[in-house]
């Protein structure tokens, strides 16, 4: 008999405690029932489709074009993945309708980034992962205090899924290893001095000696775009606790 999502994230975490992250990547795939990646083709974007595409190139893979990238993101996705020999990447957009009523001129991100961030990547996230029991994320515990905790698996609060991590416990030294070790292509604007690479409008040059991420909605309090969540409130921390 299937394990429930709540047995089951409990079950990969005991049985891949000491595990690498490919082994339980491999693992939760088998076991999770229909699963997806999400992946944002930013700067670290390439060790994890790697793993990926070792195990299943055929896996849903959901790019969100949230219509504010970076020119060279979107080339970027399409010249990873075919690297990469992925078969289904899927671009997700923000609704036509939604954006001319809450967003006509593209100015929503410089009076209120979070509504911005709801409609332009939220919004469209919560409708692709619909009839999916699991996703995969990219996210680090060193990226940020609110991931801190941050662990290989977890429940989604209120949707039954279940989140996997593979890559929590890993900081800059193994990613760059990796890649090295693969020869990986880098997104084109991490030699450019954007070490964490979202929309446009707001991100920014990092400075010698600054976070990674402090170029990620620059001189305010917000460090997440919001598509996770804790007890269905999107989690944010001050970017001086971040560093």
């Amino acid at each position: 008999m299937p394990l429930d999502a709540s047995s089951l994230t409990t079950a990969l975490l005991r049985d891949h405690a000491q595990s690498t992250a490919q082994d339980f990547l491999s693992d939760a795939l088998a076991r999770a029932g229909r699963v997806a990646m999400v992946s944002s083709f930013g700067a670290d974007s390439a060790v994890l489709l790697h793993m990926v595409a070792q195990i299943d190139r055929d896996l849903p893979v959901l790019f969100i074009d949230t219509l504010a990238l970076f020119p060279e993101t979107v080339v970027y996705q399409k010249e990873l993945a075919a690297h990469l020999g992925l078969r289904n990447v899927q671009t997700i957009t923000p609704d036509r309708n939604a954006l001319f009523a809450r967003d006509p001129d593209g100015l929503l991100h410089l009076s209120d980034t979070e509504s911005c961030c709801k409609l332009r990547k939220a919004e469209p996230l919560a409708r692709a992962l619909a009839g999916y029991d699991a996703w995969i994320t990219g996210r680090k515990r060193h990226q940020a205090a609110t991931r801190a905790d941050l662990e290989r698996a977890e429940l989604e609060p209120g949707t039954g899924r279940i989140r996997l991590n593979p890559l929590a416990d890993w900081n800059a030294a193994p990613i760059s290893a990796y890649l090295d070790a693969h020869d990986l292509p880098r997104h084109p604007l991490v030699a450019r001095g954007y070490p964490s690479i979202g929309c446009q409008p707001c991100t920014s040059r990092v400075l010698t000696g600054e976070d990674p991420r402090a170029g990620r909605w620059r001189g305010t309090e917000k460090t997440e775009c919001g598509i996770h969540f804790i007890g269905g409130v999107p989690q944010r921390a001050r970017k001086a606790d971040a560093a």
